[in-house]
């Protein structure tokens, strides 16, 4: 399986930092956000990653290099401007494959995330070892952690390991999930589109399963969330 890892967005509520960090490779307790995902991936096996970038991204590339220092292969994906993140994915295709990968947020910290469990989550057969038709498996499979306090409405319900559009009590996205190449097929390279806008859609289709991911989980957005992550208190920032 291959990865993709979001760095393209501008990280508008963490500046200044991020008017000359790209915000992937601000720290968490000594390490680049974007780098504690590329260990645990290699942790897991998963060694071809695509890294799509925009703002500052020659940083990225400068920071990481072609992986082989962490134990991977790494292929980047450049955007002018950044597309959002199936705009991201569709740019990209050509990189991906033909076989589900997995996506992520850059700027997300779940350090403890066990990827290998990502590995076997898109079943093309049932429990007999029946092929699911084309139109009716499961097209993509997204975790969902309990709703920050910046986000307390959620985003998706979720069923039976399916995630629905309408159920009164919701999920936050973790920006973590597994997609099927042919998801993306309508978006054309270049394009700006947002993986929410595909999810909900084929959501109400019953294709997309789901699960919540009961460990650490920080989207880390401001400078405020970034000190609390690597202890800084208020007043220490302060001075």
């Amino acid at each position: 399986m291959k990865a993709m890892i979001f760095a393209a967005g501008r990280g508008e509520r963490m500046r200044p930092l991020t008017d000359t960090c790209p915000k992937p490779l601000l720290k968490v307790r000594g390490r680049p956000l974007i780098v504690w995902h590329v260990l645990n991936l290699v942790r897991a096996g998963i060694t071809d990653i695509v890294i799509n970038h925009s703002h500052l991204g020659h940083l990225i590339e400068e920071t990481l290099g072609d992986g082989s220092a962490y134990g991977a292969r790494i292929t980047y994906s450049p955007e002018s401007t950044p597309l959002e993140t199936a705009g991201g994915i569709a740019q990209a295709r050509h990189l991906l494959g033909e076989e589900p990968f997995l996506a992520i947020s850059g700027d997300i910290y779940c350090p403890y995330f066990d990827f290998k469990q990502v590995l076997d989550v898109l079943a093309d057969k049932d429990v007999l070892g029946t092929p699911y038709p084309a139109d009716q498996r499961d097209i993509a499979w997204t975790y969902l952690v309990p709703n920050p306090d910046f986000h307390p409405t959620g985003d998706f319900g979720l069923t039976l390991f399916a995630i629905n559009n309408t159920d009164d009590t919701k999920w936050t996205f973790a920006n973590i999930g597994v997609y099927r190449p042919e998801m993306f097929d309508g978006i054309a390279p270049g394009s700006h589109a947002k993986l929410g806008d595909l999810l909900r859609q084929y959501a109400d289709q019953g294709r997309v399963g789901g699960e919540v991911y009961p460990g650490e989980w920080t989207n880390v957005g401001t400078p405020a969330q970034l000190d609390a992550l690597n202890g800084v208190t208020a007043k220490a920032s302060a001075t």
